[in-house]
């Protein structure tokens, strides 16, 4: 499942992201009705395909951008230039979908640009630029920029300068190379003394990254200069690596090992909390990673940035992130005038790399933030989990009572209870928080007191719903839907429930409002990989049997919708890894969740569901604590429920 970070953030980042695919209608003027229509086509592909990615259906999305592909290949045949133009703005926007989709895990073939249809081709007079539909004449000695420059300064420099503009200078085309960055031209004809490019390869500033120009293509490049560094291609505004002979092989990537157990170094308990303390904003956690490297997962930090992967398994102190962090290759990592590491942290990290950069990790998909908790958490002393989210506590319910004024506070046993409702009902719901552990232990057995949620779990009251819903804004970083009263939410080391309650509430209103979130906190608390989908369920199955769901409020849809909304999630849900991977919307998911989890609750599963609690309890991964106590993955069980649900 993607990670769940801020919605605000989410929200901007994949906006600006999805803006690529859009593709503006063209006048698309002297073109035939045909063409128009072809165009048009080709266009509700992008378009389509940028809603896909929006909605965050990257399969759908790759889909679309493939029929978009295949569209302007058979329009191209046509020979007309101006259908040709009219496709042009399609055509980059699918060379930038590609990066994006690479980056969500999806991989398209390698989109090359077709070559523009000639309108006329004429012998250009001696002098003049290069245009567009115009194909040059290659150096007298046979040097030829499509075949022989630009393969090299794709593969060596493209990362930086071709797929990005990294320092304003881009050469993505041979137009953009001959422009230069904003502090002026890199190449001068005939003068490699003078032309900036050669001077930064020869003094090896540039390629950065660990990639290296060889001596053999530096005198091409420097040939081809000599020679009056001309263009034998038919457009000076098409990607560089158009004109190639053979599309550069992908990087292979690098793929997360399991460890062994032998390994000295934990990444998950070592390496990874180093990296989440002084990579946040930059790398971790960031609107845009900086140099294309995010590490918010283990498979991103594999994956590498601009300048390519920045682990070697195996070879710690050859390894790109160490030099980094030595100040041993280009800027010392981390910048920004944060702190440098320590020599025995940078050691750890490189003995973490030399024997395997292996994972320790519940999933290479996991953030790296609740991965390091999690393993700091599975080290700690419920008392010390206690103390730390009492620390979190007092933080958190300060961004809604800055002052601290007014504030209540009850412990028990279970519960850190803390919030600005009235003394009289804090300690009422402290009461009975601890009376729903009967229905909570129906499901869950566990250690006696604060060691049952792993450490107290805290519960936030508030007499207001603006204050419920700001906490969740300012804590959680989103909204709160209308009809919601409270939720719960575990991040591996904190774990709480958050409601609304005033004197005026009657007790088995606040019950209702406590039974629920109380479960699936216990369920969620299992194990490190706990999927939301099962600890929502369970937490709503167990307070309807035991009679403590809240009231439904005037106009709220009737159980007959309910029932409808119900069989509209299964139709969505189309397979079972839909629902799984968190591909439906939340609303649809609760509700498959629900019904699920009453499926899996029922006597004849309840064994099953028992051995899987006892699983995840010993800290068995989710998935294999579930095969070992159902005898079938998830997606297996979740198929057979579907068809048993929907009578097919």
């Amino acid at each position: 499942m993607r990670s769940l970070i801020p919605q605000l953030c989410s929200f901007v980042v994949l906006l600006s992201a999805a803006s690529i695919f859009l593709t503006p209608q063209a006048d698309a003027a002297g073109l035939t009705a045909e063409e128009k229509k072809t165009v048009q086509n080709v266009n509700a592909s992008v378009l389509r395909a940028g809603k896909s990615y929006a909605a965050e259906d990257f399969d759908a999305s790759a889909e679309y951008i493939r029929t978009a592909v295949k569209q302007i290949e058979d329009a191209v045949k046509s020979g007309s230039p101006k259908v040709y133009d009219e496709l042009l703005p399609a055509m980059k926007r699918i060379e930038k979908a590609r990066t994006l989709l690479d980056l969500e895990g999806v991989t398209l073939p390698t989109f090359t640009r077709p070559k523009r249809p000639e309108d006329a081709p004429a012998k250009p007079e001696p002098g003049t630029r290069p245009t567009p539909g115009k194909p040059q004449p290659a150096a007298a000695d046979g040097l030829s920029f499509t075949k022989a420059v630009a393969p090299i300064l794709s593969a060596r420099c493209g990362r930086c300068h071709a797929a990005d503009s990294k320092g304003g200078f881009s050469l993505a085309t041979y137009a953009a190379l001959m422009k230069g960055p904003p502090e002026g031209v890199v190449i001068f004809a005939g003068d490699t003394v003078g032309s900036r490019l050669i001077e930064t390869i020869e003094t090896g500033d540039m390629p950065r990254g660990g990639g290296k120009v060889t001596p053999a293509e530096l005198k091409i490049l420097k040939d081809w200069i000599l020679a009056g560094a001309k263009f034998d291609g038919t457009d000076p505004a098409a990607p560089i690596a158009a004109g190639a002979t053979a599309d550069e092989p992908p990087r292979p990537r690098l793929k997360a090992m399991k460890a062994t157990g032998k390994e000295t170094v934990s990444f998950a308990a070592d390496v990874a909390p180093l990296l989440v303390e002084s990579c946040k904003g930059c790398h971790i956690n960031a609107m845009r990673a900086s140099g294309g490297l995010n590490m918010d997962t283990f498979a991103q930090l594999l994956r590498g940035g601009d300048s390519g992967d920045i682990v070697i398994p195996g070879n710690g102190e050859e390894s790109l992130l160490v030099k980094k962090l030595r100040g041993s290759m280009g800027l010392k990592m981390p910048a920004g005038g944060r702190p440098a590491f320590s020599d025995d942290s940078i050691k750890l990290i490189s003995t973490w790399i030399d024997e395997g950069a292996t994972l320790d990790g519940a999933s290479d998909n996991q953030p790296l933030q609740v991965m390091s908790q999690l393993a700091w958490a599975a080290a700690a002393t419920p008392q010390e989990l206690s103390d730390r989210r009492a620390k979190l506590a007092g933080e958190n319910i300060k961004l809604v009572v800055p002052s601290g004024a007014g504030l209540t506070i009850e412990t028990t046993d279970h519960f850190y209870v803390v919030g600005s409702a009235a003394p009289d009902t804090i300690k009422l719901v402290a009461e009975l928080a601890e009376d729903q552990m009967k229905a909570v232990k129906s499901v869950v057995s566990a250690d006696a007191g604060q060691a049952f949620f792993k450490g107290r779990a805290t519960i936030f009251v508030m007499p207001k719903r603006y204050d419920y819903s700001e906490f969740a804004k300012m804590v959680e970083g989103r909204g709160i839907p209308n009809g919601w009263s409270s939720h719960w939410k575990y991040d591996g080391i904190d774990g709480y429930v958050s409601l609304v309650a005033t004197d005026r509430d009657e007790e088995d209103e606040i019950e209702a409002r406590l039974t629920s979130p109380l479960v699936s906190l216990a369920v969620a608390t299992r194990g490190g990989d706990v999927p939301r989908w099962l600890a929502e369920g369970t937490g709503k199955v167990i307070a309807k049997r035991h009679g403590n769901t809240e009231k439904a409020p005037r106009g709220r849809t009737p159980k007959t919708t309910v029932n409808r909304d119900l069989v509209e999630a299964l139709a969505a849900m189309g397979n079972s890894k839909q629902f799984l991977d968190g591909k439906l919307t939340p609303e649809q998911s609760d509700l498959i969740a629900t019904d699920l989890m009453s499926a899996m609750l029922d006597r004849a599963q309840k064994k099953g569901f028992d051995g899987l609690m006892r699983n995840m309890s010993r800290g068995l991964p989710f998935e294999k604590a579930f095969i070992q106590s159902f005898e079938a993955t998830p997606q297996q069980f979740v198929d057979a429920w579907k068809r048993w649900r929907t009578g097919s």
